[in-house]
């Protein structure tokens, strides 16, 4: 199997795999969100941010670094996974405490807290089942973390349906993810044992033998990994946090209505992410000029993408909002409308913080990360009490556009230039085509959702053909793709 076939397997499993995720976490959100409503959907939302802030301490970058150390050379795997999993014990130990004292200190109700409990457990069954992940995606087996994220979206979902209907508080639904995510614990273990059974950790007749020289570097090499996740866990949920300590719960909850649809919108850059990270880090070391075409292609394609659903979801938001939460929700719409234009910027451009990250620029990443989490604190706290909600969704937009202005400079100084003839020319067409499609919109404004958003796609889709936005190149590896040879 070629790269390209590789890359696009790998893409499609994670795709197809977030796309049923996603429905599935669509209906228990909305489930959720209008059982609990505004109120208890905000002290859910401030949990889960409250928690995501400190699950960086349990993997501390690395999950990244294995990914990228492992992709390289397979004969690591075993000496990482077997180092890594008594690392983790020792990290998510320490997460929980912080967790548990931070939360204690804020003052908060006794029912809060428990919420935050749960998602803590949440928080640590996770950072071992990414420890296993990061080995799948090395090996490039996406389909297995792929039916993970699957099975917890689906235990969820029907754990929602099952407290709701026997009336269960806001604690019972933060207890569902404890529950969901031990299980996918649990199934990834297995995988592990079964489909990776020459490694440590799967048969335990193996003995495993720890490194303690290999800690120290590991943790080095893996610190700048972990401090962008930190920044980048601070960049998207202190606004939620500080929403809390401000303006209340139910602001929290039109807040993070609009929040987790744009969170939602991200999982097609996720998971091409994840499936290049692997194939980049692999060409900076043997092919320079496939890096080049690998992450041009990713900027191109990602393109085409991003701008029609910024569009198209700013014209709808209302619609969305409305049809997904009700009418209790309908202050989130200013906010969805404004916060989209961050899911742009981050398709067109978020390929070039994988490309810092896999060319041993995570240092230089981690300071980009870091000074605009920094920006996004400070404007938080001076504009969010005057301007609540709306001045959080502005701020996130701003926050991302510094960021990936600056990773873009970093960018140059390796020699890859983001602002290239060929992007300006796939960039103008795709801005043609998604004002057409923005005017079929508005002109067909009263049609049912169903029906609308594929004409509207369809209308997209057709123009970008007809401007010949796919050229030789692209061509050329769509029949890569389709060659099984």
């Amino acid at each position: 199997m070629s790269t390209v076939q590789r890359v696009a397997k790998n893409t499609t499993v994670l795709l197809a795999a977030q796309i049923a995720s996603y429905l599935l976490a669509f209906f228990y959100m909305m489930y959720t969100a209008r059982y609990l409503g505004a109120t208890g959907f905000g002290i859910l939302s401030f949990a889960l941010a409250f928690t995501g802030i400190f699950a960086v301490f349990g993997d501390l970058g690395l999950r990244p670094l294995t990914v990228r150390e492992v992709a390289r050379d397979k004969s690591l795997a075993q000496k990482y996974l077997a180092n890594v999993s008594l690392m983790k014990i020792i990290l998510v130990a320490v997460t929980f405490g912080l967790i548990a004292l931070t939360i204690n200190l804020m003052g908060y109700p006794e029912e809060k807290i428990k919420v935050v409990y749960f998602l803590a457990l949440f928080v640590i069954f996770q950072a071992f089942t990414q420890m296993f992940y990061s080995i799948f995606q090395a090996f490039e087996r996406m389909e297995f973390q792929a039916i993970g994220q699957m099975l917890n979206a689906a235990l969820i979902l029907g754990g929602v349906i099952f407290v709701i209907k026997y009336g269960f508080s806001v604690v019972g639904f933060a207890s569902l993810y404890a529950i969901a995510s031990a299980i996918v614990l649990v199934y990834s273990f297995a995988v592990m044992k079964l489909k990776f059974s020459n490694l440590a950790l799967a048969s335990p007749a193996k003995a495993i033998e720890f490194d303690w020289g290999f800690w120290r570097p590991t943790l080095k090499e893996a610190l700048p990994f972990g401090l962008t996740m930190f920044f980048a866990t601070i960049f998207y949920w202190i606004d939620t946090v500080m929403l809390s300590f401000m303006k209340g719960d139910a602001v929290v909850g039109w807040y993070n209505a609009a929040y987790r649809m744009v969170l939602v919108l991200l999982f097609i850059p996720a998971a091409w992410d994840s499936a290049i990270f692997p194939v980049m880090s692999k060409f900076y070391i043997t092919s320079l000029d496939s890096l080049r075409l690998s992450f041009e292609k990713s900027v191109k394609y990602l393109t085409m993408l991003g701008i029609p659903i910024g569009l198209g979801t700013t014209l709808l938001a209302q619609r969305f909002i409305l049809q997904i939460f009700g009418t209790e929700y309908m202050p989130s719409v200013i906010a969805l409308q404004i916060l989209i234009w961050s899911v742009v910027i981050t398709y067109v451009c978020g390929s070039v913080g994988t490309l810092l990250q896999t060319t041993n620029n995570q240092v230089v990443f981690a300071k980009i990360v870091g000074v605009c989490t920094f920006i996004s604190v400070v404007l938080n706290l001076i504009f969010i009490p005057k301007y609540s909600y709306i001045a959080a969704s502005i701020i996130a937009v701003l926050t991302t556009l510094i960021s990936v202005i600056l990773q873009c400079i970093a960018s140059l100084q390796i020699g890859l230039n983001l602002i290239s003839r060929k992007f300006l020319s796939s960039l103008g067409k795709v801005v043609f085509a998604s004002i057409l499609m923005g005017i079929s919109i508005n002109y067909l404004r009263n049609m049912t959702l169903i029906l609308l958003i594929p004409l509207a796609a369809s209308i997209y889709f057709i123009t970008i053909f007809i401007l010949r936005f796919f050229n030789k190149e692209d061509i050329l590896i769509i029949r890569q793709l389709i060659n099984k040879e």
